[in-house]
């Protein structure tokens, strides 16, 4: 079996993340390169784990995360469908079982928001993930008088937690924002579309999808 260890440390893998986050930050976008891919790896993990997924199961999810931007190397639009097929030319090549391509690649596919459906467990799971990661770190643009409404969205979250509750019923993303650099309506108005997709997420993994945001205005 292909682990998420030997994906993270392949060097051609590593060089498709770069080189895509590359290309976004030329197009002026926040963050898409490690750091991104990590958190919601690791998110990921979380989720699976604590809905009591299988051992491989998480792995898949693990490694879906991980390759799930490498299609902005290929353009922005419709990067999920370009990564997913990067990756299943990838995995083909590291003589990964079929069955489990096809769940890495269905669940990369379909993580965007445009054209994405949480089609199985562990897209769903790459859904709320990716979505979820939203940071002051991931702002490239030192200039804040030239923020741009995702940076100001990004750069105002001075904190952000998913968590599932105890009884598995809910899956929450809690945000406190800095009104400073960016509203609530500002939030509202660039994830929207993604909250909904989100919510669609939780159902496919029998969760309740819900967003708690606490307004800490510094002004």
């Amino acid at each position: 079996m292909i682990t998420y260890e030997e994906i993270r440390k392949n060097e051609d893998i590593r060089t498709y993340i770069q080189s895509a986050d590359e290309a976004l930050a030329a197009l002026g976008f926040t963050e898409h390169s490690f750091a991104h891919v990590t958190k919601v790896a690791e998110s990921v993990k979380y989720i699976l784990e604590t809905l009591g997924f299988s051992a491989h199961e998480v792995e898949l999810g693990m490694i879906a995360a991980y390759l799930h931007d490498i299609g902005n190397l290929v353009n922005r639009a419709e990067h999920s469908q370009s990564g997913a097929v990067m990756a299943f030319r990838i995995l083909d090549r590291m003589d990964m079982p079929a069955a489990d391509i096809a769940t890495i690649v269905a669940a990369i596919g379909n993580h965007d928001e445009g054209t994405g459906v949480p089609v199985n467990a562990i897209a769903a799971a790459l859904i709320l993930a990716d979505k979820s990661d939203v940071r002051r770190s991931r702002v490239r643009n030192p200039e804040k008088k030239t923020f741009d409404i995702h940076d100001r969205v990004n750069y105002s979250v001075e904190k952000s937690l998913l968590k599932i509750n105890r009884e598995h019923s809910l899956i929450k993303l809690k945000l406190s924002v800095d009104t400073h650099y960016g509203s609530v309506m500002d939030y509202f108005e660039i994830f929207l579309e993604r909250m909904v997709l989100c919510r669609k997420a939780a159902e496919k993994l029998g969760l309740q999808f819900k967003l708690m945001i606490n307004e800490q205005s510094l002004i």
